[in-house]
């Protein structure tokens, strides 16, 4: 106990004595039990003990690409929807925009009409709705068609009776039964009775019934024979319908209308100084509202002058299976006026611009890259490049903006 004391009591002098004079040496201090001022001063400005890093508060072990380079598997690369080419070389087209207007095809359109007076019983589509060849647009109710229905039938039955008959005087003449006289007479009954048939018949296609439709008439209860079916000539969208359940239709009055528009015509009206440029079956670009664009070709080029305004038509063709385009816009196309060959072309899509300068995305082993190039001369599908790449080198030409995307987010995540 007395020895703790004197311990106690020496360590308290010796830190006053510390205190009191600063200078005493550090041998001195280490004899006397003092701390160093020098580590306890190190000690006490020494911080709480910082996570390893980069200094911008990464963890250890993650870290960023180079600048300007984008790490990036073949599957993501594929999942980004990104496509890559390698550069050649290709032809600039110096165009002349000409506008027009979306139209659908006058080959691939048709009017459905009533083909005698009737009431709307039932409508089976709407408008705008897909159909397919046969498939019924609205069932009328006629009494002309009853009646033509009526008389095919009698006919049928008339036929086959003078048929059973010529067929017994035949047999009867053959045995010398009967006269010959007789047998001319069932001869000439049964084809008069084919006749009438083959009439009726005609009559019921000239109102728009198949030949199976006709060959069911016979089955059919005959609280059906009012209705006529009214059905697509081809397939196609329904564009315009006039049919309402319950009204009364006229004859040949347009009931429905009928297009195919998985291809399009463009109405072009060319003026003079253009003309020279327009031939028919030259392939045009054609553009639209935003990023919109496709090919076609010419297919009819008018002759004839408009004698006001000196320009010509001209209709141009493209697809449309889709249904990107829609009839009623209005595009521009694009006629070519001058062809110039260039050692390396890019499209378009493949030139981002970053920091106000033109660059593209170079391919490589880990990703992409970012690579700065000049531009020369331009058309509406891609650049000529003067410096920068050179042909062979692969680039992302299709969905680049996602990598320039990429790219922003990085240099953002560095901005801390």
């Amino acid at each position: 106990m007395l020895r703790m004391t004197l311990l106690a009591g020496a360590a308290i002098g010796g830190l006053a004595l510390s205190v009191a004079y600063p200078s005493i040496p550090e041998t001195a201090r280490s004899l006397l039990g003092m701390q160093s001022t020098a580590t306890g001063a190190a000690r006490a400005a020494a911080p709480a003990a910082a996570p390893k890093g980069d200094g911008h508060g990464h963890a250890e072990g993650e870290e960023h690409g180079e600048e300007g380079r984008i790490k990036m598997t073949a599957e993501q690369v594929e999942a980004a929807g990104i496509r890559v080419a390698a550069v050649q070389g290709g032809v600039l087209v110096t165009r002349a925009a000409v506008p027009g207007v979306l139209a659908a095809s006058q080959d691939r359109q048709a009017r459905v009409t009533a083909r005698l007076g009737g009431i709307v019983a039932e409508v089976r589509k709407t408008l705008g709705e897909e159909v397919a060849r046969g498939d019924i647009l609205a069932v009328l109710e006629s009494r002309e068609v009853a009646d033509a229905k009526g008389e095919f039938l009698a006919a049928t039955r008339a036929a086959a009776l003078a048929e059973t008959t010529l067929a017994r005087e035949t047999r009867l003449w053959r045995q010398k039964i009967s006269a010959e006289q007789e047998f001319l007479q069932a001869r000439t009954a049964a084809e008069e009775a084919r006749i009438k048939v083959d009439l009726g018949r005609a009559r019921l296609a000239a109102l728009g019934l198949s030949d199976a439709e006709v060959a069911a008439l016979a089955r059919q209860p005959a609280a059906t024979l009012r209705r006529l079916e009214l059905r697509a000539p081809m397939a196609g969208r329904v564009t315009a319908r006039n049919a309402v359940l319950g009204a009364s239709v006229a004859a040949d009055a347009e009931v429905f209308a009928v297009a195919d528009l998985s291809v399009l015509w463009v109405e072009l009206t060319i003026p003079p100084r253009d003309l020279p440029m327009a031939r028919q079956g030259q392939t045009v670009l054609v553009t639209g509202e935003g990023e919109a664009r496709t090919e076609g070709k010419i297919v009819f080029l008018s002759p004839v002058l408009d004698p006001e305004t000196r320009s010509a038509r001209a209709v141009a063709e493209i697809a449309n299976p889709e249904g990107v385009w829609r009839a009623g816009g209005f595009v521009t196309a694009h006629l070519s006026t001058a062809e110039q060959q260039v050692d390396a072309l890019v499209p378009r899509d493949a030139v981002q611009e970053v920091e106000g300068k033109k660059v593209v995305f170079v391919r490589n082993e880990e990703g992409f890259e970012l690579r700065e190039v000049e531009t020369g001369r331009e058309d509406a599908n891609g650049y000529e490049v003067i410096f920068g790449l050179d042909q062979g080198t692969e680039i992302a030409v299709a969905n680049a903006f996602s990598l320039r995307a990429e790219l922003s987010k990085s240099e953002a995540g560095h901005a801390h």
